[in-house]
């Protein structure tokens, strides 16, 4: 296959995902949107008056940049894994496999589809941040790079999700049983400084915690980790992810039988 087929077939595929996501927008971006401005006004306006200064800013500049990576890790993840399992489920991905199209176009497709949406909602709830409080970027190269590899990542889990799920059900376990508490324990809402040592050491263990300081450092320039540490982290996990979901796609794992 030629490379100008290739780059045809990865535009195709993340057109039809971008055309996807944004033909039911009141049913991608705007829940997002809404639920992140009662967190913006519960925890940052209500709450956050009470609890006064975190990591020498106010609560409600503190917790900024952990809700909006949240809102970039749950819908990167969502897009891909609802996608990808529609195809499944309408036999339509068997199309793909058997076209000259590689697998790994194929992957990169959907999961630039999944970084397109997670960027987009995170643009969106970073605008309505601005109602609530000031921002500003400490470092705009960290925050860009630690924004990406996140949506990358968590595309790339929705990807393996999919694969898996036998039915529409199985593609909220992992989103409700394993990414909300994560996010939740990731340091969005507090400083793992608060913890007792051994919940900060167990709190090393969560990945989204690195995500969410990296990011917090690239806003803010605090952290609770070291930046550097937590990005070659991230970037262990897409390494580890992205072949792992290739190997599943080369398989025909879940899909061919």
């Amino acid at each position: 296959m030629k490379n100008t087929q290739i780059l045809v077939a990865f535009l195709t595929i993340v057109r039809r995902e971008i055309r996807r996501f944004m033909r039911i927008w009141p049913q991608t971006l705007l829940p997002p949107a809404i639920t992140m401005t009662l967190y913006f006004a519960i925890f940052g306006n209500l709450i956050g008056s009470r609890i006064g200064e975190m990591g020498g800013f106010s609560y409600m500049q503190y917790i900024v940049p952990g809700l909006i990576m949240m809102s970039i890790i749950t819908n990167s993840y969502a897009n891909v894994s609802a996608s990808f399992y529609s195809a499944k489920f309408q036999h339509n991905v068997q199309e793909l496999l058997v076209s000259p199209t590689p697998n790994w176009i194929i992957l990169m497709g959907y999961v630039v589809g999944g970084v397109t949406r997670g960027l987009f909602v995170g643009f969106i709830v970073t605008l309505l941040s601005l109602f609530f409080t000031d921002m500003h970027l400490e470092n705009l190269l960290i925050t860009i790079l630690v924004v990406f590899l996140t949506a990358v990542l968590f595309s790339l889990g929705g990807f393996v999700n999919a694969v898996y799920a036998k039915s529409f059900d199985d593609i909220s376990i992992i989103p409700t049983f394993v990414l909300v508490p994560l996010t939740y324990l990731g340091g969005v809402f507090y400083s793992i400084d608060l913890l007792p040592s051994f919940w900060q050491n167990m709190s090393l263990l969560n990945p989204v915690l690195y995500m969410v300081n990296a990011f917090r450092y690239g806003v803010l320039g605090v952290s609770d980790i070291n930046v550097g540490y937590a990005i070659v982290i991230i970037l262990a996990f897409i390494a580890v992810l992205f072949t792992y979901a290739l190997r599943l796609l080369n398989r025909g794992h879940g899909i061919r039988s």
